[in-house]
């Protein structure tokens, strides 16, 4: 489509986007940002400058983003502007179910839902057209489902896009309030001609299609809810499918009601479509069969909407019950079992894969709400137990890339406030949840330039925490953890420990500790399983022999070495 410059915080389901732009950097620029509202800021700094821009985020990201998208949007763009926003109904990786939708009604801007994997790539040069014949950013929503699938596409040709020579435009770029007020009425008739396109344009270029059947039962529908609907209502039905979702083209749909006897509105989640149908005096059924909750699917469209119960075997087989675990070697694993050890504090916790220790046999943390809200959620609890006088310390944790995502903020906070919490940065030299995407503590940017590192401790010192209440700690050393984590509990004033070993499952680390791992010495093994109960790692196993330890997994971390305390586990390999 032209576009030349992209930007991105990594979020399932959303992550592989960027990461499959590098091996086009000859024609298209791609970087991580440190979060999604400063890609969003970036990428719409391209636009005013002229070039089509794409960044892309979760759908929980897009809050993060929100302050310069809807300010973008009564703004206006130089070239094309478009913002992905990958919702996860179901809740596969996220911590809620938020239906993106309503962010192009609050925001008045346009959006684009593409259905599959063709869509996902023939609706962004569309949504650039849109972007730029109407003056607006595009909200270019997916679905877990529609980012996960794959298909055979047909590629075209990349048509690059001609900057405009530049002008400053204080009227339409700077958003004071006298401009924005002004701006106001542009965007509403800016809406009335983009429905208005929604029922003639887009139904020439593909972004809206009409499918007639017989005239008996109608469907409009969108998304990966096209593709179910599809294949569920029977040979005859009609359908509108839309890919332009916002603003709804109310005049097709009422011309196309008109043209059958019962009409079904099939979306996941909220009623977005089926609200605004309703209060245009269209009659429409939807929501009442197919329900607000979770992922929409052929076998629950069949029960819900067309009353076909599925004809399922009854298998009389129990699976087991196998919860997620840190994987072999997580550096996380030293750090929570000896936050396990002792539970007298309340411990604040973050996004990523280190949310896991809220399972046995850690079970340690209390909080989770959002990115970065560690630090600050323990600063406002520790505030109220300076009042409870309950005895209880607050402990706060945070990966590396979250505390550049939204952390720093949190720990500036802390020092301006005077919290006197203890802040642990688990630094794994990745973004580890998403699948090891590069972040400012690696020195190495998307297109794998080698640039600076941010060094962490450097920052810390920079917010204006004391030198002497910070710690660096190997988490692999169980002694000298437990050594700073009851500094941390003594401290009585703010205290951060930095909490550094690479993740196991980076390359680099797996090549450098290629042959080591620990091993079983039988003739000292009392099969106490302490090993495996306080570890829970699952390189460890236990069968009709004793405990064992599967070499291929193992990677010598000697956490279960240093637990056992019978001296039965050896390392083996340097």
């Amino acid at each position: 489509a032209g576009i030349k410059i992209c930007s991105a915080y990594p979020g399932t389901p959303s992550t592989e986007i960027l990461e499959n732009l590098p091996q086009y950097k000859d024609d298209v620029y791609c970087e991580w940002a440190p979060n999604e509202k400063v890609a969003t800021e970036v990428a719409y700094g391209a636009s005013i400058a002229g070039s089509r821009s794409f960044c892309t985020m979760k759908m929980v990201g897009l809050n993060v983003a929100a302050d310069p998208l809807f300010t973008a949007g009564y703004m206006g763009v130089g070239g094309a502007f478009i913002v992905v926003t990958a919702d996860d109904p179901s809740c596969h990786s996220s911590q809620n179910e938020q239906d993106n939708r309503h962010y192009a009604r609050a925001a008045k801007i346009a959006m684009v839902e593409p259905s599959d994997a063709q869509e996902c790539k023939d609706f962004v040069a569309l949504a650039c057209e849109v972007s730029e014949l109407f003056d607006t950013p595009v909200l270019y929503r997916t679905t877990t489902r529609v980012c996960h699938s794959k298909g055979l596409v047909e590629f075209g040709e990349r048509r690059e896009h001609t900057h405009a020579p530049y002008a400053r435009n204080v009227r339409k770029f700077v958003c004071t309030p006298a401009h924005a007020y002004a701006n106001h009425p542009i965007v509403e008739e800016r809406l009335k001609k983009l429905e208005e396109y929604g029922c003639t344009r887009a139904l020439e270029n593909g972004l809206n299609r009409l499918e007639m059947g017989d005239g008996k039962v109608g469907v409009v529908t969108s998304s990966i809810a096209y593709e179910y609907a599809k294949e569920v209502f029977p040979e005859g039905t009609s359908f509108l499918k839309l890919g332009l979702t916002f603003p709804l083209p109310m005049d097709l749909i009422r011309d196309f009601a008109s043209r059958v006897e019962k009409l079904y509105v099939i979306e996941e989640l909220e009623p977005f479509m089926e609200d605004q149908i309703k209060a245009a005096g269209i009659p429409c059924v939807g929501k009442e069969l197919t329900g607000p909750l979770y992922e929409l699917n052929t076998q629950l469209l069949r029960e819900r909407v067309l009353g076909r119960k599925a004809d399922f075997r009854t298998v009389d087989v129990t699976p087991a019950k196998r919860p997620p675990a840190l994987c072999p070697g997580c550096p996380h694993r030293g750090f929570f079992y000896t936050l396990s050890r002792n539970k007298n504090y309340v411990v604040t916790g973050d996004i990523g894969c280190y949310a896991l220790n809220i399972n046995p046999p850690f079970s340690v943390t209390h909080t989770q709400i959002d990115m970065g809200g560690s630090i600050t959620a323990g600063h406002g609890f520790e505030r109220v137990e300076r009042f409870a006088q309950r005895g209880l310390k607050v402990f706060s944790f945070i990966g590396d890339s979250t505390f550049f995502h939204s952390g720093i903020t949190g720990l500036i906070n802390a020092v301006y406030n005077g919290a006197k919490t203890s802040i642990f940065i688990l630094d794994n030299s990745t973004t580890g949840m998403t699948g090891h995407q590069d972040n400012p503590v690696t020195g190495v940017t998307l297109m794998k330039d080698v640039t600076t590192a941010v060094d962490i401790k450097t920052l810390v010192l920079g917010c204006g925490v004391k030198p002497e209440n910070v710690r660096t700690v190997d988490p692999y050393d169980l002694k000298a953890t437990a050594a700073v984590v009851k500094e941390a509990y003594e401290a009585e004033d703010l205290f951060v420990v930095i909490v550094r070993q690479p993740c196991a499952l980076l390359k680099s680390v797996i090549a450098h500790r290629k042959g080591q791992h620990c091993r079983v010495n039988a003739d000292k093994c009392r099969s106490c399983k302490v090993c495996i109960n306080k570890t829970a790692c699952p390189a460890l196993t236990v069968g009709e022999n004793g405990v064992s330890i599967s070499a291929e997994d193992c990677n010598g971390c000697t956490i279960c070495q240093q637990i056992c305390p019978f001296g039965a586990i050896e390392k083996e390999g340097e």
